[in-house]
């Protein structure tokens, strides 16, 4: 049997979706799996401040999260994907720790990682998703 899916999207940019022909976020009873975010400019570049694309990467999850009804205290499990851990720890763990403020805190995952498109920093989330089951 076939598990009931829905894609989420958040407001515009749905191109480059459509593009790479992934979803956003899947949405499945009330569990949520958004793919990886990155900090992407508006045109798709990779931002070259390190801060500042992991802000957008934040940025971006926050607006998959709002587009379904759930917010970062509804995040179960994170992965974060940097390239350079030991120089960027420090940045990630800042910016982690403002957006994931709420206790209990979500698992997490940190990965080093060698190639990310031209990225940095990717981070993805497992979460609940009280619309879900309405």
């Amino acid at each position: 049997m076939k598990a009931d899916r829905e894609a989420i999207f958040p407001e515009g940019g749905r191109a480059l979706y459509d593009k790479h022909r992934y979803s956003a976020a899947i949405r499945s009873g009330d569990m949520l799996f958004v793919s990886g975010q990155v900090g992407a400019r508006e045109y798709g570049s990779p931002e070259p401040d390190f801060k500042k694309q992991v802000e957008l990467a934040l940025e971006r999850l926050q607006a998959v999260l709002d587009a379904a009804g759930s917010s970062f205290g509804d995040v179960l499990d994170v992965t974060m994907f940097f390239t350079n851990p030991e120089a960027q720890a420090e940045t990630v763990i800042t910016a982690y720790q403002k957006a994931f403020d709420q206790t209990p805190y979500p698992a997490v995952t940190a990965v080093g990682v060698t190639y990310l498109s031209g990225f940095d920093f990717e981070i993805k989330v497992i979460a609940r998703s009280p619309r879900g089951t309405e």
